[in-house]
C-alpha cells in the first residue's frame, strides 16, 4: 500500500469514529434533552470554565475542518446550542475560517499528496480537473458557490484551493463573502430541527 493509501485509511477510520461519536452524541441528546436547553447544566458547566470553553470549541472547530473527526453539522449545532446563537455563531465562524485556512496552508505546503489522502482518487480527480477550467476563474466560482451551499466538500476544497494558483488573499475573501451567512442560517435550522426530530421519535416510540 502507497502513503497516500496508508493515510487516506487512517482518514477513514478517523470518519469512522466520528461517525459513532456523532450517533452517541444524538443519543445522549435524546435522552438528556433538559441537560442541552438555554440555562441548562450544559451551558452552566461551560460558563464555570470560563475563557477556556470557547478557546477549546474554537480548536476543535480547526480541527475538525482538516480532519473529520466529528462531522462539522454536528459540531455547529453544538456550539449554538453551548454559546447561544450569536456567540455560537462567531465561535463557529471564528474555528471554521481558521481551520480552512489551515487546511489552504497544508496543502499549499505538502502538495497533491496531503490532499489525496482525505479523499478517494475518484473525488480528488474530480475536483481537481477545475482548477485548469477558464485559467482559475471557473474554480473561483464553484468555490463560492460551494461555501455558499450546503452539501459540497467545503474542507476539501479548501485543500484543493491550496494546490491551485489562488492567492491566500483570494481564498479569505472568496470565504468571507460566501460563508458565514449561509453557516448561520444552516447551523439555527439544524439547531431547530434536531429536538422536534428527537421529539418526534420518542413520541412514535410511546
Amino acid at each position: 500500500m502507497t502513503q497516500v493509501g496508508k493515510q487516506r485509511q487512517y482518514i477513514q477510520i478517523l470518519s469512522g469514529i466520528g461517525v459513532v461519536i456523532s450517533i452517541a452524541l444524538f443519543i445522549f441528546f435524546q435522552q438528556h434533552q433538559s441537560y442541552f436547553q438555554v440555562g441548562g447544566a450544559f451551558q452552566q458547566y461551560l460558563g464555570q470554565m470560563g475563557l477556556l470553553a470557547p478557546i477549546i470549541f474554537i480548536l476543535a472547530q480547526m480541527v475538525q475542518v482538516v480532519y473529520p473527526i466529528i462531522p462539522g453539522g454536528m459540531t455547529s449545532v453544538i456550539g449554538y446550542i453551548a454559546f447561544g446563537p450569536v456567540w455560537g455563531f462567531v465561535y463557529n465562524l471564528t474555528g471554521i475560517f481558521l481551520g480552512s485556512l489551515m487546511a489552504f496552508a497544508l496543502a499549499r505546503r505538502y502538495g497533491e499528496n496531503f490532499a489525496r489522502a482525505f479523499v478517494s482518487e475518484e473525488t480528488y480527480n474530480k475536483y481537481i480537473g477545475y482548477l485548469d477550467k477558464n485559467d482559475g476563474k471557473f474554480y473561483e466560482k464553484f468555490l463560492g458557490i460551494a461555501f455558499a451551499l450546503p452539501g459540497f466538500p467545503d474542507d476539501f476544497l479548501c485543500m484543493v484551493s491550496g494546490l491551485s494558483q489562488m492567492t491566500f488573499k483570494r481564498f479569505t475573501l472568496i470565504f468571507l463573502l460566501t460563508k458565514p451567512v449561509t453557516l448561520y442560517l444552516f447551523t439555527k435550522a439544524l439547531a431547530t430541527c434536531l429536538p422536534c426530530c428527537v421529539n418526534k421519535k420518542a413520541y412514535s416510540n410511546e
